[in-house]
């Protein structure tokens, strides 16, 4: 005898089934997604970054994460149209579907830790382990001049930024972007939490419920019926201006509604992976007063540290090119190129 079972799915679960097999019923899948080489590369990777990374702390906060990030980013997109898009394409292409939650965390989370890395300064090792290690170039001087006058001054933009960083509580990344409204430009700094994107294109995203932790039962403690999970994602018609599905959707800028679009210039990422290796917890115990802390963290000394490696070159390069480009234009410019992988 056959017992049919009796348990609907929602559809979209076959879609992520059907991503599964496509994966599995390739013997060798392509690595359309490889680990990115930063330049200095096995420099880098064989002796760290001289006063932030050990060697230890590249291996886990470059090496190993991101390319556990691009492993399960080839896993999720293999056999697909979208097996060869960049990141970034992807991202803002999955910021408007919460059924592909994953791939929009994967590729946003790669992108941005991929820029964090880009704006470190880094040279060849010293020949002897006793020299100094190089000093990054000082920020050009039209870059000092603007940024001072935009935050009264360069120790006032360290200090705003790092204490936004060092107040974030959970991983994100804290951004120096540049807005682009018109004629009329300001920088900002953009704190971004777990794998959040500062891209305009990705503020469409909409998506009350992580669809890679539901299923029927865990749905129906939110509140939300079968019925309703399954259509979560699932377009009913071709009627309105958002969405995939939606008859406008070829004539829709890659601004979001009531976004702001910006050029991301600058970095630095909270995740604890991307420090705590190397800069442990930190921070002493006052027995004097339990709810104190005497001297300062790991976190504080790892951004202290972040701020004076700044590639500052890399920053203006991308300010300058972000003057040129049109408002929610993906110009192909040093600015859009910078992290396309």
């Amino acid at each position: 005898m056959i017992i049919q079972p009796t348990l609907r799915l929602p559809r979209h679960l076959f879609r992520s089934a059907d991503r599964a097999a496509r994966c599995f019923s390739q013997s060798a899948p392509a690595r359309a997604h490889k680990m990115p080489e930063l330049n200095h590369d096995k420099d880098m990777r064989r002796d760290g970054i001289r006063g932030l990374y050990s060697p230890d702390g590249i291996a886990i906060a470059w090496v190993e994460y991101h390319g556990m990030l691009l492993n399960k980013l080839n896993f999720m997109t293999a056999g697909g149209e979208e097996e060869n898009w960049e990141p970034k394409k992807l991202l803002i292409h999955y910021a408007r579907d919460p059924t592909n939650a994953a791939i929009f965390n994967l590729a946003s989370m790669a992108w941005n830790n991929h820029f964090f890395f880009k704006g470190i300064f880094r040279a060849p090792s010293p020949k002897k382990k006793d020299d100094p290690p190089p000093t990054p170039p000082p920020m050009p001087t039209t870059l000092a001049t603007t940024l001072a006058s935009e935050f009264g001054s360069i120790q006032t933009l360290r200090d705003e930024f790092l204490a936004t960083a060092n107040s974030m509580f959970g991983p994100g990344f804290v951004w120096l972007v540049k807005t682009k409204t018109g004629y009329n430009s300001s920088f900002r700094i953009l704190p971004t939490y777990m794998a959040g994107s500062p891209l305009a294109g990705a503020h469409y995203r909409r998506q009350p419920v992580d669809m890679n932790t539901q299923n029927g039962d865990s749905a129906a403690s939110l509140g939300l019926s079968r019925a309703e999970l399954g259509k979560m994602g699932v377009p009913t018609n071709s009627v309105g201006a958002f969405g995939a599905q939606s008859a406008s959707y070829a004539k829709q800028p890659k601004l979001a509604y009531g976004g702001v679009d910006v050029t991301p210039l600058l970095c630095v990422s909270t995740w604890e992976h991307s420090w705590l290796r190397d800069w442990r917890v930190g921070g002493v115990v006052d027995p004097n007063d339990p709810d104190g802390v005497v001297g300062p963290t790991g976190k504080e000394n790892f951004l202290a540290a972040w701020w004076d490696r700044i590639d500052w070159k890399v920053v203006y390069d991308l300010m300058q090119d972000s003057a040129t480009s049109r408002q929610g234009s993906t110009n192909n410019d040093r600015a859009f190129a910078f992290n396309r992988s």
